[in-house]
């Protein structure tokens, strides 16, 4: 589950998850993931939340229930009242069935990068523009209540294992506190700089290294 923050008073929630298929309807992880979807997040009060799903699966080695997770997902937050968005179409996929079907499309960006890794990048990009044209990143003004669009530029991510320009980076970090916000993965043990205007982000090798 991801959220990335966007700007200090605004959230985008996209949220993700593998395929799991234990011919359950509801709880089919297994996992203790069960227990917080259908206990602790049934407390939760994030009715009109705006929520896009996103899931990964082998479209043909698990045809029959392809991205089941996803449906899952989605139908947990559609149900605690979310504005559910980011729908896409069924066209190109190779599976047979899917409980992440809604209607005559997928309830969220579908990704199969066993069989359609190729494909991903291309996908990954529409489906950003589909959200922005829903409106995902538009916010109300607490006095007007009008419709603000912030305008979003798109960056490539750059990575930069020379550390004097991480060291650079980090200067200005240190100097602004506001200049970027930093997004450590310590499984990869890389950091991601994302400036504060959404303009721009970088990658650095090591955790933020900052108090």
């Amino acid at each position: 589950m991801q959220t990335r923050t966007v700007s200090p008073t605004h959230r985008l929630n996209c949220l993700g998850t593998p395929t799991w298929h234990t011919g359950a309807d509801t709880e089919r992880s297994g996992t203790g993931w069960d227990e917080i979807y259908y206990g602790e997040m049934q407390k939760l009060n994030i009715a009109g939340k705006k929520v896009a799903v996103f899931g990964l699966g082998d479209s043909i080695s698990y045809g029959e229930n392809y991205a089941d997770g996803s449906g899952e997902l989605h139908d947990v937050f559609q149900n605690l009242g979310c504005n559910m968005m980011g729908y896409t179409s069924q066209e190109g996929y190779q599976h047979k069935k899917s409980k992440a079907i809604r209607g005559e499309s997928f309830c969220g960006l579908l990704l199969d990068a066993v069989n359609e890794e190729e494909l991903t990048e291309d996908r990954v990009k529409n489906w950003v523009a589909k959200l922005l044209d829903e409106g995902i990143l538009d916010v109300r003004s607490p006095t007007t209540d009008a419709v603000t669009a912030p305008k979003v530029e798109l960056a490539e991510a750059a990575v930069f294992e020379d550390q004097a320009l991480a060291e650079e980076i980090l200067t200005e970090v240190k100097k602004t506190r506001t200049g970027y916000i930093a997004h450590y993965n310590p499984r990869t043990d890389k950091t991601m700089w994302i400036k504060t205007d959404g303009r721009s982000s970088y990658v650095t090798t090591g955790a933020p290294g900052y108090e």
